[in-house]
């Protein structure tokens, strides 16, 4: 993705945008269909894996470091998104599940690139800390409580996609 001059990332800024507005519409209709839920997180789990391969590629050319977390986790995105969407019924079965082990994962693979975030802002280094560490400790908490996180199945999407929108914004900015 390529930064102008002003220094705004514009492909973190509409990954950003697009992620708060899901999480929007999932707070709007909590009791919306689980099938849909299944669908529009298969989708941006395939559009985020797309962005962090972009984002490591990218970070790769302006720094010279080479990180294979980012490029690990959007392999993994881009498999599960395309998973989920060819097999919905199991999808709505497992989704608590995955939905657990993905904020785990996500999160957890985050905490490897915080020097990163570190040489872009201190702010950013914190915010991106606190983020991935209440990520990780909800992820367990919908893992060992999987009835729990299906009947609030779409206040979590929200909350993720909103969290991870965010983030996305502030890196567009900085």
């Amino acid at each position: 993705m390529d930064r102008k001059a002003s220094g705004l990332d514009w492909g973190s800024l509409l990954i950003g945008i697009l992620f708060v507005i899901i999480s929007l519409m999932s707070f709007q209709d909590p009791a919306g269909n689980l099938l849909a839920i299944v669908m529009i997180f298969a989708v941006f789990a395939i559009i985020k894996g797309v962005f962090e391969i972009f984002v490591r590629n990218r970070l790769k050319e302006l720094t010279g470091y080479k990180s294979y977390m980012p490029l690990v986790l959007g392999a993994i995105d881009i498999i599960l998104g395309i998973y989920l969407l060819l097999n919905l019924q199991i999808g709505v079965s497992v989704l608590p599940y995955v939905f657990a082990i993905w904020f785990i994962l996500d999160s957890f693979f985050n905490l490897f690139t915080l020097d990163l975030a570190k040489a872009f802002h201190t702010g950013y280094y914190w915010f991106s800390l606190i983020v991935d560490v209440l990520g990780i400790i909800l992820g367990f908490v919908l893992l060992f409580n999987p009835l729990s996180s299906a009947l609030t199945l779409s206040f979590l999407v929200g909350f993720y996609f909103m969290m991870f929108g965010i983030t996305y914004i502030v890196y567009a900015f900085h």
